[in-house]
């Protein structure tokens, strides 16, 4: 095979690729913005060849959606075959779109359990912990962490993606992708569960009865007797709630209002604090 494309060629495009979502419409979604990171290799490929370099700009600005950091396998994967295409090897244009369209689906379903369900929810957990305590290594911590995850995995899944071009296809079946996806799902869940009692805060300070012990007197208040029974059981409570809430279709933004002024007048009552 005649080569044309190097790691430079591939390390651009991995840099284009971040603007993926810069131009996004609801037509085509990342089209445009996956023409803008393959646009330097085609203007190498078919630096002599007009005709086929419009067919394949052409090709390129139809429909396209994924995880924005899980474009680099299939990225990858369309310039090795836009490479073997150029080369004259008897590739048609349907096996890349459908290449991509293939790809684009489940890469799409493990990238969100991972990077939203998962690494983010982790990340901000520790970079918010660190900054309540008015330290500036908090959203430090948040953004340099999350960008080298973020760029070392663009940068294997396009290297990867170009290495293995359509046999990529053959080692990302579906069961594999299916493991990924549950496993990454729960771990997620975990995480986000375990971030319940540290993220949310709900007391009570009603007094139940006064209880005289040792000739003094005490409050006894519900919040101690909640709290024997199952700490932090009243943010469980409320999450739960909202998750109630959420799928019977209630808007988020109502939702986070009607929390804000229960919080207001449960606070003014001296039933919430």
């Amino acid at each position: 095979m005649n080569k044309k494309i190097n790691n430079t060629d591939i390390n651009i495009a991995l840099i284009r690729s971040t603007l993926i979502q810069a131009s996004w419409n609801f037509e085509r979604m990342q089209a445009l913005g996956f023409c803008y990171s393959i646009k330097p290799i085609l203007n190498k490929l078919y630096k002599n060849d007009k005709k086929n370099k419009k067919k394949a700009f052409k090709r390129h600005l139809e429909f396209f959606n994924t995880h924005p950091y899980m474009i680099g396998p299939i990225l990858g994967i369309t310039i090795a075959m836009e490479e073997e295409k150029s080369n004259n090897y008897k590739i048609k244009s349907n096996s890349i779109r459908n290449i991509k369209i293939g790809l684009m689906g489940p890469l799409a379903g493990i990238g969100d359990p991972i990077f939203w369900g998962t690494i983010r929810p982790m990340l901000s957990a520790i970079g918010s912990g660190l900054a309540m305590k008015g330290s500036i290594i908090g959203p430090l911590f948040f953004f340099i962490s999350f960008n080298i995850i973020r760029i070392t995995t663009l940068y294997y899944g396009i290297h990867y993606g170009y290495k293995k071009g359509i046999n990529i296809i053959k080692e990302l079946n579906n069961n594999f992708l299916k493991k990924i996806t549950e496993a990454s799902s729960i771990l997620g869940l975990f995480i986000l569960g375990s971030l319940v009692n540290k993220w949310t805060k709900v007391k009570t300070p009603i007094i139940i009865t006064k209880i005289i012990k040792n000739n003094k007197i005490f409050d006894l208040k519900l919040q101690d007797i909640l709290d024997e029974l199952m700490p932090g059981i009243l943010p469980l409570i409320l999450t739960m709630l909202c998750m109630w809430l959420l799928n019977k279709k209630i808007n988020p933004l109502i939702l986070m209002v009607l929390i804000l002024i229960i919080g207001i007048i449960g606070n003014y009552f001296k039933l919430l604090i």
